[in-house]
């Protein structure tokens, strides 16, 4: 979850470092730092909070030399402290280095092999410094091979060694790591993105691999230190994405970049009429007559993107979807079997938990399928066949417009193995794919219709301590998402709970002027939530109802309703969605909150 970043090569290093962190700032913002090499050793500058805390410091002291690293820090290990921020120094000032990831026996490489050596900090990273100290006798790459296994865990670590003050070193297993050849010298970095300079080749380091970054030079390494080669891959990054534009915030500027997010995607998946999965490799054969079960894995909203679709997918395939948090699922000693297809949705495709899911659904002999919003992630690249969203760069930790493109996804899945399956007739197909491909102007719309009354709840509600969502079926996964965003941006206590389960405990909780927030979009229960709606109201409670213009009309004038534009029921959850998004960014902008980095989270959970 953290971000890093090594520049080797280049005149006055630091300040180009800070650009670079400003860009990898989404990765964790707890604290801050950066070291340079210069011909007096290895000079560290570090602050907590945000980078503007570092920049300040670094306008009366700024290291001065043509090599550094830097990283922005989600604290895992240790307190937001100066002590506990990175870059970390060994006992003797050899090496230095950064860290995202979790060396999960740092506990005990301290007791057998560093017995006595004291540590400033409370960080497991450190523990990696004093072992390359340790095992340094001139040769830093070897060094790095022999302190790397003995770690248990995932990393990505940028290195410095002050014997070698012109050359970055980099290794990586689970934590993502590239390493980029530029014009204006090499760099190592979390995300290629972060790079602001003219990019000639992009390596990505994997698997315990180790690379040598200097001005004119990249070399690779496999785990044991010997020397490899290495393709460059094709990486494309959107700088325009990086600018807020005419918007406050990030979150709202993608929250109204969703119509395009919507269209790219479903575009790219329908080709005449009829869904087209270009990465997905899978024969007819499986979905007709191999497939037994659905398992959809993924964390937070893309969790709740899989609830959404559970029921879609279930009709469409005729067997039975179980959708699971990736957290909970990879120690639960799934039953998967080769007429398993498993589904794992991640934004960043780096998600540690869904990751190390896709590898035991592989153990187990599952067939692999994987949404992502980012090619040449570790997901995309681990998974047999793929949908890729194209929702472009999301810089905001709360997740809008790659929600909504993994729900088009979704969609397109179940379409696809719905017409396979024999489901669906193609005039079936053709309605469905044709009220797809109307979902961006929908969504437009219903931004606009909506937009005023979300301020206005927001205006209700902001002042709560407790606020509670509520729905039946995908309704109900369309609440969790609306409590979700919720609770993380304006840190209200927002609890969603399935409609008919209020009166089974959580309803004892509603007293007078608690907000309730329920959704009303699936008709075959609309009458079974309006009951429990108003069983709420009868208590005190005050109602807000998410509904569409169909229904608008069933409900009482005396509760205040938003109304999303009408489309077919299945694809109804891209609807509903935008009112709570902008709801919660609305509130949370009444609370004053820091709508775009909310504290304790980061955009990329890479750490379990």
């Amino acid at each position: 979850m953290c971000g890093i970043i090594g520049i080797a090569g280049v005149n006055q290093v630091a300040p180009k470092l800070l650009d670079c962190l400003k860009r990898l700032e989404y990765r964790g913002y707890d604290s801050s730092g950066i070291a340079v090499t210069s011909g007096d050793g290895i000079e560290r500058l570090r602050a907590v909070g945000r980078l503007s805390e570092l920049e300040s410091r670094m306008e009366s002291k700024t290291p001065s030399g043509t090599t550094g690293i830097g990283h922005t820090r989600w604290a895992t290990h240790g307190a937001p402290t100066v002590e506990n921020a990175h870059p970390h120094i060994s006992p003797q000032g050899t090496f230095c280095v950064v860290h995202n990831g979790i060396i999960e026996n740092s506990e005990e490489i301290k007791k057998t092999l560093l017995q006595g050596d004291f540590f400033e900090s409370q960080t497991d990273t450190e523990v990696f410094s004093h072992l390359l100290e340790k095992y340094y006798i001139g040769e830093p790459i070897n060094a790095i091979a022999k302190a790397l296994a003995v770690l248990k865990g995932a990393y990505a670590f940028g290195i410095l060694c002050s014997d070698f003050p012109d050359v970055v070193f980099g290794a990586s297993s689970g934590s993502p790591l590239v390493a980029i050849g530029c014009e204006e010298g090499g760099f190592i970095s979390s995300d290629p993105c972060a790079v602001n300079e003219k990019i000639k080749s992009v390596y990505r380091i994997s698997g315990g691999e180790i690379c040598c970054v200097g001005k004119d030079r990249l070399l690779f390494f496999d785990p044991s230190g010997q020397a490899i080669e290495k393709k460059p891959e094709s990486i494309t990054c959107k700088m325009e994405s990086m600018s807020k534009g005419q918007y406050p915030h990030f979150m709202l500027k993608e929250i109204y970049e969703q119509p395009r997010a919507v269209s790219d995607t479903v575009n790219s998946l329908v080709k005449m009429g009829s869904v087209f999965l270009p990465d997905v490799y899978l024969d007819d054969d499986f979905f007709r007559d191999e497939l037994e079960k659905i398992v959809i894995v993924g964390c937070g909203s893309a969790y709740h993107t899989g609830l959404c679709v559970k029921n879609m997918l279930e009709s469409m395939s005729g067997v039975t979807c179980n959708v699971e948090i990736a957290s909970e699922f990879r120690y639960s000693q799934p039953v998967l079997n080769k007429n398993t297809l498993t589904v794992f949705i991640s934004q960043s495709g780096e998600t540690a938990d869904t990751l190390a899911c896709l590898r035991l659904a592989k153990h187990c002999g599952a067939k692999i399928l994987s949404i992502v919003n980012v090619k040449g992630s570790v997901i995309a690249t681990e998974s047999e066949n793929v949908i890729f969203t194209l929702a472009g760069r999301e810089i905001a930790v709360a997740t809008t417009k790659a929600y909504s493109a993994q729900l088009a996804a979704l969609y397109s899945l179940a379409i696809y193995i719905g017409r396979i399956k024999g489901k669906l007739t193609s005039e079936q197909e053709e309605k469905l794919v044709s009220e797809m491909l109307l979902l961006p102007s929908k969504i437009e719309e219903t931004l606009r219709e909506t937009e005023a009354l979300s301020k206005e709840i927001a205006n209700d509600i902001c002042r709560a301590q407790n606020i509670f969502f509520m729905g039946r079926l995908c309704d109900y996964a369309t609440a969790c998402e609306g409590a979700l965003k919720l609770k993380e941006i304006s840190y209200i206590n927002a609890q969603c709970y399935p409609a008919g389960e209020l009166k089974h405990g959580t309803i004892s909780l509603v007293d007078e002027g608690t907000p309730v927030i329920a959704i009303l979009g699936e008709s075959r229960v609309f009458s079974k939530t309006l009951s429990n709606m108003c069983e709420t109201e009868a208590r005190g409670a005050c109602v807000f109802a998410i509904t569409d213009k169909a229904k608008e009309t069933l409900l009482s004038q005396k509760h205040k309703t938003i109304s999303v534009a009408d489309t077919l029921s299945l694809f109804r959850p891209s609807l509903l969605v935008l009112p709570l998004q902008l709801l919660s960014y609305h509130t949370a902008l009444l609370r004053g909150c820091d709508i775009d980095k909310p504290r304790n989270l980061a955009k990329s959970v890479t750490v379990e």
